[in-house]
């Protein structure tokens, strides 16, 4: 009545064994090391890990061990303090060729590891670190494209002969006012078919005047896009900072997440992060007077008045020869003429022809460097925080050109640490719309571990009363139901590990009450043989009916309260979702072992006796 073929318990053998190999690397631990790899996102050479090796070494920083895997290197150390120095060495002997992160290196065992058996990724709340919560500027996005617009609407005009009086942005879009209402329908006519992302409508409380404004679908697409490419933008700004295991994420309709495990001092991190900055080539243009027209004002047309680094005025022509976003690389380093620093320029193929072109028509003239930086500064006024978008353009080179160039070239007049950062933001590319940090939250690394050290507190104080109450009030049914709480823990942490999700302090949160809940089932079952055996059934048919029965009130308990954490973790962002994780995994690992594993063991304690006449519940 109650026994088990043997492919089921071959079946539970084999999830058992599974479960604690997946879950063993575990136990081992991390500890601190240091990962290079290719700043471009490529395979390092494995000859790489001989360079560190000798760049270790002539630091005094040999570490435990240094070894090449997927496509890095990864150099092991026992302490935090060592960890740091050799980040800063091969930091300063690398250059920007290569990332150098901070990592926490599993101690896995070889043997694990050749079954790709690895430990669970820990959130930033346990292993320490920065969390951004960034607000995309969809505002200044729009205002931008418009500004573009008035200039392409009203050259439009002008090329179809059509007169207007006047072309002005406005908040929701570009508005062209015209003499008569003959000329504004002219114009409509004309504009819908150059233009049919724009709608074209009168404008309100303004006559003889049309507003120019995105559709609705266009709307969205533009901000999803802008969305996307500064999702891309951050996550190879993050890549450059060399962040071992960040988070960039999508939150909602115009922000985004960004976790930076292990980053402690968040001062470059926000400053890069939101920064853009870019390089234009112009023209200098030596028949005017700048000097004269930075005192009058009267700037020439065709051109644009700037200063230098040392507050000299010099005009620039407007035209731009090649601009920051038709950069295809870029890196930083010292010029072997003047022994300063550089940024190396790589142009794609049309912008390198252009200059080309440009160059060779102009040997002789002086060519200018403009430096366009934007930044966000923060003030508290009236104990209200306000952002503002401040926008630097100086000149930082001008140079005679001696000869025609197109693809190659260098760009001096910055200082190291401005030339790092201006190699790194036109490497990672500029962000389709402005952002800014709207919350900022650090974790220390100590922090963390006492996290960890809390939630290993609650997750063993919580296991071991459940299991007191349980053999206390079930007797050996109770112990039954201990052994199967214990593979249930094993279960989760194998299931977290395999599919490597992150282990987050709300999961932990998570595991503490699937705990609580998984010997829910048991209780069912126990208490309902013990009602068959109060009505004076047998014991046989007390187990079997215990579990048949309760089967069904299990499942429905367990479904509604798995469909309400997936809705958690599809609704949810963050710690909800770390909260969710943990419940649906343990809700699916309690179902197997308090219902699968334990009947089992049952059948295999009582299930061949021929003459049972009491049960230990």
């Amino acid at each position: 009545m109650n026994r088990y073929p043997l492919w089921k318990y071959l079946l539970l053998v084999a999830v058992i064994v599974v479960g604690m190999l997946y879950a063993a690397p575990n136990l081992f631990g991390n500890q601190p090391a240091v990962q290079v790899s290719r700043a471009n996102g490529k395979p390092a050479p494995q000859s790489l890990t001989s360079r560190v090796r000798h760049i270790l070494a002539k630091n005094n920083l040999q570490p435990r061990r240094v070894g090449y895997s997927h496509g890095s290197v990864l150099a092991r150390y026992q302490s935090n303090d060592k960890q740091l120095k050799a980040a800063g060495a091969l930091k300063r002997a690398l250059g920007d060729k290569e990332t150098v992160a901070l990592n926490l290196a599993p101690q896995t065992p070889a043997w694990l590891r050749s079954i790709n058996a690895e430990p669970m990724a820990l959130g930033l709340d346990l292993r320490g670190g920065v969390h951004f919560l960034l607000k995309v500027d969809t505002q200044a996005l729009f205002k931008k494209r418009y500004q573009q617009y008035v200039r392409d609407l009203a050259k439009y005009l002008r090329k179809k002969s059509i007169g207007y009086r006047r072309a002005h942005q406005v908040k929701d879009g570009v508005q062209i006012s015209f003499g008569n209402a003959q000329t504004l329908n002219k114009a409509r006519n004309a504009l819908s078919g150059k233009y049919t992302s724009l709608t074209f409508k009168r404008a309100k409380g303004a006559p003889n005047t049309l507003l120019a404004s995105y559709t609705t679908q266009k709307h969205q697409s533009i901000v999803n896009s802008a969305l996307q490419t500064n999702l891309n933008t951050l996550r190879n700004r993050v890549d450059e900072l060399g962040v071992s295991e960040p988070l960039v994420q999508r939150q909602g309709r115009n922000h985004i997440v960004v976790e930076l495990p292990g980053v402690q001092n968040t001062t470059r991190a926000k400053r890069l992060l939101g920064k853009t900055a870019t390089l234009e080539y112009h023209l200098v243009d030596t028949q005017h007077s700048a000097q004269k027209a930075a005192r009058t004002g009267s700037v020439p047309s065709g051109d644009s008045l700037y200063h230098t680094k040392k507050g000299k005025p010099i005009l620039l022509k407007k035209s731009v020869i090649v601009s920051g976003d038709q950069l295809t690389g870029a890196s930083a380093g010292i010029d072997k003429k003047s022994g300063s620093p550089d940024v190396q320029v790589t142009l794609n193929h049309q912008a390198a022809k252009h200059m080309f072109n440009v160059t060779a028509a102009h040997v002789g003239d002086p060519m200018a460097v403009l430096y366009t930086q934007t930044k966000l500064n923060t003030v508290y006024k009236n104990g209200k925080r306000i952002t503002k978008r401040e926008t630097q353009q100086k000149v930082i080179s001008v140079a005679t050109i001696r000869s025609a160039f197109g693809k190659r070239f260098q760009t001096t007049g910055l200082g190291r640490s401005e030339a790092h950062d201006l190699a790194l933001l036109l490497r990672a590319g500029s962000l389709a719309a402005p952002v800014n940090i709207v919350e900022q939250r650090t974790v220390g690394p100590s922090l963390g571990a006492d996290n960890i050290a809390k939630g290993r507190i609650a997750v063993i104080a919580g296991f071991l009363l459940v299991v007191v109450f349980m053999a206390i009030y079930y007797g050996i049914f109770g112990l039954i139901a201990d052994c199967a709480l214990f593979m249930n823990l094993v279960l989760i942490v194998a299931a977290l590990s395999i599919l490597q999700a992150t282990l987050t302090l709300p999961g932990i949160a998570g595991i503490v009450l699937t705990v609580g809940m998984a010997v829910d089932a048991n209780v069912l079952i126990f208490e309902r043989i013990r009602e068959e055996l109060d009505a004076g059934v047998s014991p046989q048919s007390a187990i079997k009916t215990g579990y048949d029965r309760a089967l069904s009130s299990i499942a429905d308990a367990n479904i509604t309260t798995l469909i309400a954490a997936l809705v958690l973790f599809g609704f949810g962002t963050g710690p909800v979702q770390g909260f969710a994780i943990t419940l649906s995994i343990g809700i699916v690992t309690s179902m197997f072992t308090a219902i699968v594993g334990t009947r089992a063991l049952v059948n295999l304690i009582y299930g061949r006796r021929q003459r049972l006449t009491g049960l230990s519940i």
